[in-house]
C-alpha cells in the first residue's frame, strides 16, 4: 500500500490514505512478530520443556514401576507354587518395586504441584495476547481517526473542474500519419 501511495503522489488524499494504512499494517506486523517471540519464550518453550523432560521422566518411572511390579508378582507366584525362590529374592524384588513406586509417585506429585508455574505460563500467554490486541486496537483507532479527518478534508475541498486539452495544445507534429493518442488506425 505504501508503494502505491507513493506512486500516486503526495498531493492526493487517496495516496496519503494508502500510506497511512500501509504504515499501520507494518506497525501491526511488528507487534505480531514481538507477540510470537514472547509466546515462544514464555509459553511454548516451558511447555515443551515440561513435555520433553518432566513428563518423560514420570513416564520412565511408571514404565520401570510396571516392570518391577510384574517381577515382584512373578516371584511371589513362583514361591507359592513351590519353585526355588528365596525370601531374600522376594524381599529384594519388593524393595525395588517400592523404590520405583516412590519415584513414580514423587514425579507425578511434583508435576501436579507445578500448578503455580503452569498457570503463570498460561497467564503470560493471556497477557501477551491482550497486549497484542490492545496495541493493534490503538493503532487502528488512531488510523481510523486520521482517515476520517482526511475523508472530511477531501469532502470539504472544492474539486477542480476538469478542462480537457485541445489537440493543438498537445504539440503533435503534423507530419506524422498516425497520432499516438488515438486507438487503431
Amino acid at each position: 500500500m505504501c508503494k502505491f501511495g507513493k506512486d500516486l503522489g503526495e498531493d492526493s488524499s487517496f495516496a496519503l490514505s494508502l500510506n497511512e494504512m500501509g504504515e499501520a499494517l507494518r506497525e501491526m506486523a511488528e507487534i505480531k512478530y514481538a507477540l510470537e517471540d514472547n509466546v515462544k519464550q514464555n509459553f511454548l518453550e516451558p511447555l515443551t520443556h515440561m513435555q520433553s523432560k518432566d513428563l518423560k521422566d514420570v513416564m520412565h518411572h511408571r514404565k520401570k514401576l510396571e516392570g518391577r511390579r510384574l517381577d515382584y508378582d512373578c516371584k511371589k507366584r513362583r514361591k507359592v507354587k513351590g519353585t526355588h525362590i528365596t525370601d531374600d529374592e522376594i524381599k529384594l524384588a519388593e524393595d525395588k518395586f517400592e523404590e520405583s513406586f516412590n519415584l513414580a509417585s514423587m514425579g507425578m506429585h511434583n508435576l501436579l504441584q507445578n500448578d503455580v508455574e503452569q498457570v503463570s505460563q498460561i497467564a503470560a500467554l493471556s497477557e501477551a495476547l491482550y497486549e497484542y490486541h490492545t496495541q493493534c486496537a490503538n493503532i487502528l483507532e488512531s488510523l481510523t481517526s486520521r482517515l476520517m479527518e482526511q475523508k472530511n478534508e477531501s469532502a470539504n475541498k472544492n474539486p477542480e473542474p476538469y478542462v480537457p486539452k485541445k489537440l493543438h495544445e498537445l504539440n503533435l507534429s503534423e507530419g506524422l500519419g498516425h497520432d499516438d493518442i488515438s486507438p487503431g488506425a
